[in-house]
């Protein structure tokens, strides 16, 4: 079968490098009203500081970023000006990724739309590598050809702007910026967007520095739970303590890692804080994070070596089975649902709450990993390659597969579980077809989703999805084909269609006959030899030949 795609070999995930916790602050009015007055001051010297980042485009370079900082200084204070080039800095290399990967899409949309405008119209796609169908009827054609335009006119605008240099950067969000316009259909009203707005755009966040006190010294928590900042140099007269910090009355209680964070600055270690303002519950929150060492990453050997827990990811639930080392299901299949409705702090705890239980259930087993599909989906929400199924289209486009796997990969991380990513190639294709019925039993049913999840395991594993045909009967072997072979996981190609080669079948036939025996038409017309001659009857005996 030529037209099977090359399957990467799998890899085990890395696990995080960073933590970050985060606490509700009970602030009293006053400290409510510090602040707000800071973070909008700071976030005033950030709006400046972004465009005059924007404005250099290309030609940044660490000396006009020497420069930003001293500007900003003056106002503020050399550790805040840090905070604030270095958080404008990272925000302009996000959107500058963003636009990069936006021209990627468009020149993708544009190939492919050309390659199917090509076509006449309602011709199937051929069975060949990159063959692509024709629009269904002319009006769909018309409508396609003048999308195409509108694509190619985007694409050319951001190639200007790329070799220019220029980005487009809201700060406080693209999305509140419009709702502006929208506010009836919103619900809001515009002192409530403009809160929201002034919020979002406001800035109280620090980064750590190691060898300082508690790790941090412009946003300070101390081991007690005081938390103090130091006020910029504008608002020096709100400070009610030495040296020009302002110590609120809120105590900072941290539940989740509070030992590791508490171990942190007693040490002096660095300590990065955020604090922001959740306006539609009226309440302060600050965020602590800092970076740990790199977990080296095991061998795959080493982190399949107590078998594998399969999963397949789908609409609704997370299909499950263990396999152990040598490929083989162990057990039954498990599901683990999930709703993807609400809101997406909802949809976040219910997908927590299913990777728990999946997790539960691997430790319970006692593998060592958890084999997942490394599923992008970053083409698959257009109407070019899945048609008119409209409803196919929105399935994917709303699948969390990124935050599934940043959640899955973050958790595991604490549960001391491995991560192995797959190629999703031909996985629920051949598990339906190898592995569906072999394990369905009259009081279980097996569906495609639990029969993919065994194709993943064996995948990773190392062993071939594709079950071999059974032996030949004793009765009748000339009819039947070979008999099962299992290749083993250093064997390369077996993953393809296993190459028939020429030759005799048995050893009793001399070398050299056979030459035709992968041609089945030679095998099936009289007159051919296909690798079996006629038995003839020896004249002598054996023991006479000597």
């Amino acid at each position: 079968m030529g037209g099977l795609r090359e399957v990467t070999p799998p890899l085990v995930v890395p696990g995080p490098t960073g933590v970050a916790i985060r606490t509700r602050l009970r602030v009293s009015s006053a400290d409510a009203s510090v602040l707000t007055g800071v973070g909008m001051f700071l976030g005033s010297l950030a709006s400046r500081d972004l465009a005059a980042r924007s404005r250099q485009g290309l030609s940044h370079d660490a000396a006009s970023w020497a420069v930003r900082k001293r500007e900003l200084t003056e106002s503020s204070s050399a550790r805040w000006a840090g905070s604030v080039t270095k958080a404008t800095h990272d925000q302009w290399a996000l959107t500058w990724r963003g636009h990069l990967a936006e021209m990627e899409w468009l020149r993708g949309q544009i190939t492919r739309i050309e390659a199917r405008l090509a076509r006449p119209l309602g011709a199937k796609a051929e069975k060949r590598a990159g063959a692509v169908r024709g629009y269904a009827t002319r009006s769909e054609w018309h409508a396609k050809s003048r999308r195409l335009r509108i694509l190619q006119h985007r694409l050319t605008a951001l190639q200007t702007e790329w070799a220019a240099g220029r980005v487009h950067v809201v700060r406080g969000g693209k999305r509140l910026a419009r709702l502006r316009h929208h506010l009836d259909e919103a619900g809001l009203s515009r002192q409530a967007w403009q809160e929201r707005w002034r919020t979002a755009r406001m800035f109280l966040a620090a980064d750590g520095e190691s060898g300082k006190r508690c790790g941090n010294e412009t946003i300070r928590v101390t081991e007690s739970g005081e938390l103090s900042i130091r006020l910029p140099a504008d608002l020096a007269h709100l400070a009610n303590a030495r040296h020009g910090r302002y110590v609120l009355d809120a105590h900072v209680a941290f539940t989740h890692r509070a030992c590791e964070w508490r171990d942190r600055i007693v040490a002096d270690r660095a300590v990065a804080y955020r604090i922001h303002l959740d306006v539609l519950r009226g309440r302060w929150y600050v965020t602590a994070s800092w970076q740990r060492a790199a977990a080296p990453v095991p061998p795959l050997r080493a982190a399949l070596a107590r078998g594998v827990v399969a999963v397949d990811m789908n609409d609704g639930h997370l299909a499950a089975w263990h396999l152990d080392v040598h490929g083989n299901p162990v057990g039954a299949p498990r599901r683990f649902f999930y709703d993807l409705s609400g809101s997406a702090q909802h949809r976040d705890a219910r997908i927590r709450h299913a990777l728990t239980r999946l997790l539960h259930h691997t430790r319970r087993t006692g593998a060592s990993s958890i084999a997942i599909e490394d599923l992008g989906f970053t083409d698959g929400r257009t109407r070019e390659k899945h048609g008119r199924n409209k409803s196919f289209r929105r399935l994917i486009s709303r699948f969390p597969t990124a935050k599934f796997k940043a959640r899955l990969v973050l958790m595991a991380a604490e549960w001391n579980v491995g991560i192995v990513a797959v190629d999703p190639a031909y996985t629920s294709q051949w598990g339906a077809q190898h592995w569906r019925k072999p394990l369905a039993t009259p009081v279980r049913e097996v569906t495609r989703h639990d029969a993919a999840a065994v194709a993943i395991g064996r995948r990773v594993l190392g062993h071939p999805i594709r079950r071999r045909t059974a032996p030949p009967p004793h009765d009748r072997r000339d009819r039947a084909g070979h008999r099962t072979v299992q290749a083993g996981p250093e064997t390369r190609g077996r993953e393809e269609t296993r190459p028939r080669l020429p030759g005799p079948r048995t050893p009793s036939v001399p070398p050299g006959r056979g030459a035709k025996a992968g041609d089945q038409r030679a095998q099936h017309r009289s007159g051919h030899a296909a690798g079996h001659t006629p038995w003839e009857q020896d004249v002598l005996p054996p023991s006479l030949k000597e």
